[in-house]
Protein backbone atom coordinates (compact mmCIF):
# COMPACT_ATOMS: atom_id res chain seq x y z
CA UNK A 1 0.00 0.00 0.00
CA UNK A 2 1.15 2.91 -1.16
CA UNK A 3 2.48 5.88 1.85
CA UNK A 4 0.25 3.57 4.04
CA UNK A 5 1.60 5.53 7.43
CA UNK A 6 0.95 8.78 5.71
CA UNK A 7 4.64 10.33 6.31
CA UNK A 8 6.17 10.43 2.94
CA UNK A 9 7.44 14.05 1.87
CA UNK A 10 6.33 15.17 5.74
CA UNK A 11 8.70 17.37 7.66
CA UNK A 12 9.47 15.70 10.23
CA UNK A 13 11.94 17.43 13.51
CA UNK A 14 14.09 15.04 15.68
CA UNK A 15 15.59 16.62 18.73
CA UNK A 16 18.81 14.62 20.50
CA UNK A 17 19.07 13.18 16.55
CA UNK A 18 22.63 12.70 16.32
CA UNK A 19 23.09 9.63 18.34
CA UNK A 20 21.31 6.68 20.08
CA UNK A 21 17.15 6.45 20.12
CA UNK A 22 17.62 9.94 18.21
CA UNK A 23 19.54 8.70 15.26
CA UNK A 24 17.54 5.43 15.27
CA UNK A 25 13.92 7.53 14.71
CA UNK A 26 15.47 9.69 11.99
CA UNK A 27 16.71 6.81 10.35
CA UNK A 28 13.47 5.01 10.85
CA UNK A 29 11.43 8.26 9.44
CA UNK A 30 13.63 8.31 6.50
CA UNK A 31 12.70 5.08 5.62
CA UNK A 32 9.57 5.36 5.32
CA UNK A 33 9.65 8.22 2.93
CA UNK A 34 9.63 11.15 5.54
CA UNK A 35 11.59 14.26 5.40
CA UNK A 36 13.84 14.95 8.94
CA UNK A 37 15.69 18.15 10.49
CA UNK A 38 17.78 16.51 12.53
CA UNK A 39 18.27 19.41 15.60
CA UNK A 40 21.29 19.00 18.38
CA UNK A 41 23.64 20.59 19.88
CA UNK A 42 26.54 22.41 17.65
CA UNK A 43 29.72 20.95 16.92
CA UNK A 44 28.28 17.12 19.17
CA UNK A 45 29.79 13.80 17.98
CA UNK A 46 32.93 13.80 15.56
CA UNK A 47 31.79 15.88 13.11
CA UNK A 48 28.51 18.24 12.91
CA UNK A 49 25.63 17.86 10.64
CA UNK A 50 24.19 14.60 8.72
CA UNK A 51 26.30 11.61 9.71
CA UNK A 52 27.44 9.57 6.29
CA UNK A 53 25.30 6.97 7.73
CA UNK A 54 22.39 9.01 6.06
CA UNK A 55 23.62 10.30 3.25
CA UNK A 56 21.62 7.97 0.59
CA UNK A 57 18.54 10.18 1.41
CA UNK A 58 20.26 13.17 0.42
CA UNK A 59 18.03 16.16 0.12
CA UNK A 60 15.38 14.52 2.80
CA UNK A 61 17.48 15.08 5.50
CA UNK A 62 18.88 17.79 7.03
CA UNK A 63 21.08 19.26 10.46
CA UNK A 64 20.67 22.40 12.19
CA UNK A 65 22.55 22.93 16.11
CA UNK A 66 19.96 23.62 18.90
CA UNK A 67 20.28 23.93 22.45
CA UNK A 68 16.84 23.26 23.46
CA UNK A 69 17.32 24.95 26.92
CA UNK A 70 17.67 28.47 25.45
CA UNK A 71 14.48 30.02 24.07
CA UNK A 72 16.74 32.09 21.59
CA UNK A 73 18.36 29.17 19.92
CA UNK A 74 14.96 27.00 19.72
CA UNK A 75 13.20 29.51 17.98
CA UNK A 76 15.94 30.11 15.54
CA UNK A 77 16.51 26.06 14.48
CA UNK A 78 12.59 26.10 13.78
CA UNK A 79 13.07 28.77 11.31
CA UNK A 80 15.84 26.76 9.61
CA UNK A 81 13.27 24.07 9.64
CA UNK A 82 11.14 26.03 7.43
CA UNK A 83 13.93 26.95 5.25
CA UNK A 84 15.74 23.59 4.86
CA UNK A 85 12.52 21.00 4.69
CA UNK A 86 9.02 22.84 4.83
CA UNK A 87 6.70 23.93 7.62
CA UNK A 88 6.69 20.47 10.27
CA UNK A 89 4.13 17.94 10.66
CA UNK A 90 5.83 16.11 12.98
CA UNK A 91 7.89 16.63 16.52
CA UNK A 92 10.04 14.07 18.23
CA UNK A 93 11.37 15.62 21.88
CA UNK A 94 14.14 13.60 22.69
CA UNK A 95 16.91 15.75 23.66
CA UNK A 96 17.79 14.56 27.61
CA UNK A 97 20.38 15.63 30.10
CA UNK A 98 21.07 12.16 32.39
CA UNK A 99 22.77 12.69 35.83
CA UNK A 100 22.67 9.95 38.48
CA UNK A 101 22.87 11.10 42.11
CA UNK A 102 21.56 10.43 45.47
CA UNK A 103 18.69 12.64 46.05
CA UNK A 104 20.54 13.61 49.43
CA UNK A 105 23.26 14.48 47.46
CA UNK A 106 21.63 16.06 44.21
CA UNK A 107 23.28 19.61 43.78
CA UNK A 108 20.24 21.79 42.81
CA UNK A 109 21.65 23.87 40.28
CA UNK A 110 22.57 20.44 38.26
CA UNK A 111 19.00 19.87 38.76
CA UNK A 112 17.36 22.88 37.91
CA UNK A 113 19.70 22.43 34.48
CA UNK A 114 18.18 18.96 33.80
CA UNK A 115 14.94 19.85 34.80
CA UNK A 116 15.58 23.15 32.65
CA UNK A 117 16.46 20.91 29.43
CA UNK A 118 14.11 17.60 29.82
CA UNK A 119 11.00 19.42 30.83
CA UNK A 120 11.95 22.93 30.07
CA UNK A 121 13.20 22.15 26.20
CA UNK A 122 9.86 19.70 25.34
CA UNK A 123 8.14 22.57 26.24
CA UNK A 124 10.09 25.08 24.35
CA UNK A 125 9.96 22.52 21.39
CA UNK A 126 6.52 22.05 21.52
CA UNK A 127 5.46 25.76 21.46
CA UNK A 128 8.06 26.46 18.67
CA UNK A 129 6.77 23.87 16.67
CA UNK A 130 2.68 24.52 17.02
CA UNK A 131 3.77 28.59 15.45
CA UNK A 132 6.01 26.69 12.53
CA UNK A 133 3.56 23.59 11.42
CA UNK A 134 1.25 24.43 8.47
CA UNK A 135 -2.13 24.58 10.57
CA UNK A 136 -4.20 23.53 7.67
CA UNK A 137 -2.60 19.78 8.13
CA UNK A 138 -2.80 17.93 11.21
CA UNK A 139 0.39 17.78 13.20
CA UNK A 140 1.86 15.02 15.67
CA UNK A 141 4.06 15.27 18.61
CA UNK A 142 5.90 12.83 20.51
CA UNK A 143 7.52 13.07 23.51
CA UNK A 144 10.02 10.31 24.58
CA UNK A 145 9.70 9.98 28.20
CA UNK A 146 10.76 6.92 30.43
CA UNK A 147 9.41 4.11 32.54
CA UNK A 148 11.37 5.51 35.25
CA UNK A 149 8.97 8.45 35.05
CA UNK A 150 6.39 5.89 36.77
CA UNK A 151 9.06 4.01 38.90
CA UNK A 152 11.52 4.97 41.57
CA UNK A 153 15.04 3.77 41.31
CA UNK A 154 18.19 4.26 43.38
CA UNK A 155 20.59 7.60 42.70
CA UNK A 156 18.03 8.53 39.96
CA UNK A 157 15.57 10.91 41.61
CA UNK A 158 16.46 14.12 39.76
CA UNK A 159 15.91 12.35 36.20
CA UNK A 160 13.10 10.49 37.11
CA UNK A 161 11.20 13.65 38.24
CA UNK A 162 11.58 15.10 34.98
CA UNK A 163 10.38 12.07 33.18
CA UNK A 164 7.33 11.98 34.97
CA UNK A 165 7.07 15.67 34.66
CA UNK A 166 7.05 14.67 30.71
CA UNK A 167 4.24 12.76 31.05
CA UNK A 168 2.14 15.42 32.85
CA UNK A 169 2.84 17.93 29.91
CA UNK A 170 2.32 15.33 27.38
CA UNK A 171 -1.28 14.54 28.86
CA UNK A 172 -1.82 18.93 29.03
CA UNK A 173 -0.34 19.53 25.30
CA UNK A 174 -3.50 16.95 24.21
CA UNK A 175 -5.95 18.52 25.81
CA UNK A 176 -5.00 22.12 24.99
CA UNK A 177 -3.59 21.49 21.67
CA UNK A 178 -6.35 18.68 20.05
CA UNK A 179 -8.66 21.17 19.42
CA UNK A 180 -6.19 22.89 16.92
CA UNK A 181 -5.48 19.26 15.02
CA UNK A 182 -2.36 18.57 17.00
CA UNK A 183 -2.08 15.17 18.71
CA UNK A 184 0.25 14.93 21.78
CA UNK A 185 1.29 11.29 22.62
CA UNK A 186 4.71 9.52 24.91
CA UNK A 187 6.90 6.70 24.59
CA UNK A 188 8.43 5.33 27.70
CA UNK A 189 11.70 3.14 26.65
CA UNK A 190 12.88 0.68 29.06
CA UNK A 191 16.28 -1.09 28.62
CA UNK A 192 17.81 -0.23 25.37
CA UNK A 193 21.43 -0.15 23.95
CA UNK A 194 23.07 2.91 23.44
CA UNK A 195 26.13 4.78 23.07
CA UNK A 196 24.89 6.71 26.65
CA UNK A 197 24.37 3.34 28.06
CA UNK A 198 27.01 1.30 26.70
CA UNK A 199 28.68 1.50 29.56
CA UNK A 200 25.72 -0.81 31.74
CA UNK A 201 26.53 -3.14 29.70
CA UNK A 202 30.37 -4.16 29.29
CA UNK A 203 30.31 -6.22 32.22
CA UNK A 204 28.66 -9.61 30.78
CA UNK A 205 27.39 -10.36 34.01
CA UNK A 206 25.53 -6.88 34.48
CA UNK A 207 24.48 -7.57 30.74
CA UNK A 208 22.88 -11.63 31.54
CA UNK A 209 21.28 -9.73 34.88
CA UNK A 210 19.17 -7.24 32.49
CA UNK A 211 18.55 -9.57 30.24
CA UNK A 212 17.02 -11.61 32.66
CA UNK A 213 14.59 -9.46 34.32
CA UNK A 214 12.87 -8.85 30.92
CA UNK A 215 10.09 -11.14 30.45
CA UNK A 216 11.59 -10.96 26.35
CA UNK A 217 15.18 -12.22 28.23
CA UNK A 218 16.66 -9.16 25.83
CA UNK A 219 17.64 -5.64 25.42
CA UNK A 220 15.80 -3.72 23.17
CA UNK A 221 17.21 -2.37 19.93
CA UNK A 222 16.55 1.19 18.86
CA UNK A 223 14.64 -0.06 15.89
CA UNK A 224 12.20 -1.15 17.86
CA UNK A 225 11.81 2.17 19.63
CA UNK A 226 11.84 4.24 16.42
CA UNK A 227 9.34 1.86 14.67
CA UNK A 228 7.00 2.85 17.61
CA UNK A 229 7.49 6.66 17.49
CA UNK A 230 6.68 6.33 13.58
CA UNK A 231 3.23 4.61 14.51
CA UNK A 232 2.06 7.30 16.94
CA UNK A 233 3.69 10.13 14.37
CA UNK A 234 1.54 8.26 11.35
CA UNK A 235 -2.31 8.54 9.81
CA UNK A 236 -3.00 5.23 11.46
CA UNK A 237 -2.81 6.74 15.26
CA UNK A 238 -4.91 9.32 14.21
CA UNK A 239 -7.63 9.05 17.21
CA UNK A 240 -4.40 8.15 19.50
CA UNK A 241 -4.08 11.38 21.41
CA UNK A 242 -2.72 12.17 25.28
CA UNK A 243 -1.36 8.04 25.47
CA UNK A 244 1.41 6.54 26.57
CA UNK A 245 3.32 3.84 24.90
CA UNK A 246 5.29 1.76 26.98
CA UNK A 247 8.29 -0.50 24.88
CA UNK A 248 10.19 -2.20 27.88
CA UNK A 249 9.89 -6.23 26.66
CA UNK A 250 6.99 -6.50 29.82
CA UNK A 251 9.75 -4.95 32.26
CA UNK A 252 7.42 -3.00 33.91
CA UNK A 253 4.82 -5.57 34.07
CA UNK A 254 7.30 -7.63 36.40
CA UNK A 255 6.59 -5.96 39.44
CA UNK A 256 4.55 -8.78 41.32
CA UNK A 257 7.34 -11.54 40.63
CA UNK A 258 9.72 -9.97 43.36
CA UNK A 259 7.36 -11.35 46.07
CA UNK A 260 8.62 -13.94 47.93
CA UNK A 261 6.53 -16.97 47.59
CA UNK A 262 7.98 -19.76 49.72
CA UNK A 263 4.66 -22.35 49.38
CA UNK A 264 5.62 -22.86 45.57
CA UNK A 265 8.72 -24.42 46.17
CA UNK A 266 8.85 -28.01 46.22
Amino acid sequence: MTNWLGLSGRTCIVTGARGGLGLAITEAFLEVGARVLMLDLPGEGPAPGVPQTLARFDDDVAFAPVNVGDCASVVEAFANCQTLLGAPAVLVNNAALSGPAPLSDLDLEVWQTQMNVNVGGYLRCAQAFRLARDSAEPGAIINIASIAGRNAQPNSGGYAMGKAAILMLNQQLAVEWGPEGIRSNSVSPGLFRTPLTERFYEDPQDLRHREEVVPMRRIGKGQELAEAVVYLASQRASYVNGAELIVDGGFSQTLMGHIPRSYQKG
